[in-house]
């Protein structure tokens, strides 16, 4: 029998809103009520209200700005206000645990409940755990971990449980019927996340039709990115996709982010995928320590941002095309696997024991 309530957030980015959206299955086999508590424009309330029913309430949430250092100063003010809207919400449904996926909209809430005595558990993403889960760590009560590398560098709160991963049960060729794709040709993925990305979108464009005369391109290019300019029977434009498993059951070579999140899914699915990662002066190099790791372990290959060029591109493909049968063990070994019930394991142990 169901029983008891649950508080989910997270937010800023989609990577840090997945993970809750893929858990909703077995959540509603252990808990009456789900309560989403995020952001009150933020990527992750369009996301949970178009993909779960979870019920969703808004706080006050504030971001650590890297560029406009001055905006920091709000930065008490904001976290303190939207601790205290966290708070009242958490006395109102009383949930027996709270599971925080990450991100800055997550910190006010694990606050919160540390406060009101509810147990907290959150989930990082990145072999380098981000400034919003190293805050979090001091209220909570396991951090669970997408790399097994992360929990052994971060202490014992921290346990390695991977992450929740759909896959398609469809073959390749029906993944194509699905997405209306008629070619021989391999298919090529390029993705720069949910937000999409400025240069490798860019690039893309500019170098189309170079890359059609191998390639089927998919291209997902962000909200508001699309380029209508474009006319390419081997090229296909999506702005933002809710059926990613289909894509990526489709895909057979990747250009991507190296968001830890699309990294799981693109190696779960066994993607050959070159990763050009965010740039440090627009994040805090945790892409780059992402994708580096990879490579090191023979499970993909990386291209700095500052020296993408077609040519380079190009070698890498070829680089992967010819190292295929390697990387693909490589990933096989490596065992990127569904962590649903581990995830739910510790959310449910943890609940028992508060």
């Amino acid at each position: 029998m169901k029983k008891g309530t649950i508080v989910l957030t997270g937010g800023g980015t989609a990577g840090h809103v997945t993970v809750n959206i893929n858990l909703q299955n077995e959540l509603k086999k252990h808990f009456n009520k789900i309560i989403y508590i995020g952001s009150k424009n933020g990527i992750e309330k369009e996301l949970i209200k178009k993909n779960t029913n979870y019920e969703y309430y808004e706080i006050t949430t504030v971001k650590f700005e890297r560029k406009k250092l001055f905006k920091n100063l709000l930065i008490p003010c904001k976290l303190s206000k939207g601790i205290k809207e966290a708070k009242e919400l958490i006395k109102k449904f009383n949930p027996e645990i709270i599971f925080s996926k990450g991100g800055y909209v997550g910190l006010p809430v694990v606050i919160a409940g540390k406060k009101l005595n509810i147990p907290v558990i959150c989930h990082e993403s990145d072999i380098t755990m981000g400034l919003a889960n190293k805050l979090a760590k001091k209220y909570a009560t396991k951090i669970c971990t997408n790399f097994e590398i992360t929990a052994k560098q971060n202490g014992n709160k921290c346990t390695y449980t991977g992450m929740p991963i759909n896959i398609s049960p469809l073959s390749k060729q029906e993944a194509k019927t699905k997405l209306q794709i008629k070619t021989s040709k391999p298919i090529l993925l390029v993705t720069g996340g949910s937000l999409g990305a400025r240069a490798i979108n860019n690039f893309i464009f500019e170098n189309i039709d170079e890359l059609t005369k191998l390639y089927y391109v998919i291209h997902i290019v962000g909200k508001h990115n699309l380029n209508k300019n474009i006319t390419n029977i081997n090229y296909k434009q999506i702005e933002f996709s809710n059926d990613m498993w289909t894509i990526f059951k489709a895909t057979d070579y990747a250009i991507s982010r190296a968001g830890a999140n699309t990294i799981i899914e693109l190696l779960a699915n066994k993607i050959l995928t070159i990763f050009i990662p965010l740039p440090k002066n627009a994040s805090r190099g945790d892409q780059i320590d992402n994708a580096k790791y990879l490579e090191s372990k023979n499970l993909s290959t990386t291209i700095l941002q500052e020296d993408l060029n077609l040519e380079k591109l190009q070698n890498s493909l070829e680089y992967l095309k010819n190292n295929a049968i390697s990387i693909k063990n490589s990933i096989k070994d490596a065992k990127f696997e569904d962590g649903t019930s581990k995830l739910i394991n510790i959310i449910l142990d943890t609940k028992k024991h508060m």
